[in-house]
């Protein structure tokens, strides 16, 4: 039960994280344009960049993301059935009832990550170190 707990728990974070990178890059887009300046918080951005870079670049070593590879082992450990690919690819075919080569989610992954390094270009973050405000 405890290890069914557990895979839930890691299943509802692996979603928030994709959730933080995806809204995320919306939220800054809307609010450059809106010009809220919480946007362009040096550590959100920061970590938003470094959240969706993990990402490319364990999809272009090829390497599992560590989040579905803790979730299957504990709904393994659990008696439960796994499900194959990684969880994006595996919630996106559920979704869409389409199964998509891996080098699409690479090539995704890679791309939003070139669109959020786009907006740390094209609306820098006000860094923390900066005495005079910023825009």
């Amino acid at each position: 039960m405890i290890y069914r707990v557990l895979a839930d728990t890691v299943l509802i974070l692996h979603a928030l994280y994709a959730s933080v990178v995806v809204f995320g890059l919306i939220a800054i887009l809307i609010g450059v344009w809106r010009r809220w300046q919480w946007v362009r918080n040096f550590w959100f951005r920061l970590i938003h960049f470094l959240m969706i870079f993990v990402v490319a670049v364990l999809s272009l070593l090829g390497w599992p993301c560590p989040l579905t590879d803790l979730e299957r082992s504990l709904r393994d450990a659990a008696g439960q059935a796994t499900y194959a690919g990684a969880f994006i690819e595996h919630w996106v075919g559920e979704l869409l009832f389409y199964d998509f080569p891996t080098w699409v989610f690479a090539v995704t992954y890679c791309l939003f990550g070139l669109a959020v390094l786009g907006t740390l270009l094209l609306a820098p973050p006000r860094w923390p170190w900066s005495r005079s405000p910023s825009r």
